[in-house]
């Protein structure tokens, strides 16, 4: 027993921060819970209308619109689960914590955009060829409470946006905010008289926009899970401003990265003239890492120099 507990205390112990070290929490900076929460009972009580709306009045904008809200309602539930478990803290298994669930969920859900897009596609093409009536008046009705509840849930979504996993819950109702819009200018078309090859027109216009939206999201998802280095830091600069420090002579495996959408974090070697130096450098670093380029995980190894001009004569060798 007292052996578990040791354990359990040395985890902590490893994964904890204290003064002076990164502010880097090992947790996710999370969308509010209660934010996520209205969005998914909003968007579900209207999906379930607006399956039903479709059907009746046989519109595919509508039908377009109630998959994509369908869908909407998995994926808020999604970002909702991701945001709950990126909050726990690091582990002795995951020593990074779970911030990357968030970045995960964002990208599985612009990949189920993907899908739906194509969905709406296939069903407009089928249409273009075998027109269908569509009933204007209802399509109308349905698609305006629809625009209402996007809208608010979109106002609620957007007041919280530090987190990718947010943005891109938010892309999707705003997807279905298109999909609202276009169903409603559809009704309106249809109900005086024009054609109604109008609503699957609309129906493929929302993908294409929903498609752009979707790519960008997916572009950034993987440039976070991939570590990519954040398109705000310029990598040799920072390079060069740590070999311009008083004290150092060389910079070596610097590895910058973002640990979530808002954290960047950097890890290099630091090889120094003098080693006895290495307090007054490392400080000095800390100092221009954090204000000049908002770099808040920092983790620098020093080494004396001697040891790098000994491996460049052993290669020379």
């Amino acid at each position: 027993m007292k052996k578990v507990i040791e354990s359990t205390n040395l985890e902590k112990q490893l994964t904890r921060h204290h003064e002076g070290d990164s502010d880097y929490t090992h947790q996710g900076t999370g969308s509010s819970k209660k934010v996520l929460i209205a969005a998914v009972c909003l968007t579900l009580g209207y999906a379930v209308i607006e399956v039903i709306g479709g059907f009746l009045s046989n519109s595919l904008a509508l039908l377009s619109d109630a998959g994509h809200m369908v869908t909407d309602s998995a994926s808020l539930f999604f970002a909702l689960l991701a945001n709950v478990l990126a909050g726990r803290p690091a582990s002795g298994k995951y020593s990074f914590g779970f911030a990357k669930l968030e970045v995960l969920a964002a990208l599985l859900n612009a990949l189920a955009m993907f899908a739906v897009v194509l969905w709406i596609v296939v069903e407009a093409v089928e249409r273009f060829s075998s027109p269908v009536p569509v009933n204007g008046s209802s399509v109308f009705l349905v698609a305006t409470l629809g625009l209402l509840i996007n809208i608010a849930v979109a106002w609620t979504l957007s007041r919280d946006q530090k987190s990718i996993n947010t943005r891109a819950a938010l892309l999707h109702v705003m997807g279905d905010l298109l999909g609202s819009v276009a169903a409603i200018t559809a009704g309106i078309v249809i109900f005086f008289g024009g054609p109604v090859i109008v609503d699957p027109i609309l129906s493929i216009f929302v993908s294409a926009l929903i498609l752009h939206s979707s790519w960008g999201v997916v572009k950034t998802s993987v440039h976070l899970l991939l570590d990519g280095v954040p398109e705000n830091i310029p990598y040799q600069e920072v390079g060069s401003t740590l070999e311009a420090i008083p004290g150092v002579y060389a910079v070596h495996d610097l590895h910058i990265w973002d640990m979530t959408a808002n954290e960047a974090a950097l890890s290099s070697h630091i090889v120094l003239e003098r080693m006895d130096e290495w307090p007054q450098v490392l400080e000095k670093a800390r100092e221009i890492l954090e204000k000049k380029y908002g770099i808040s995980h920092i983790t620098l190894q020093p080494e004396p120099v001697e040891e790098m001009k000994k491996r460049f004569m052993c290669i020379g060798e």
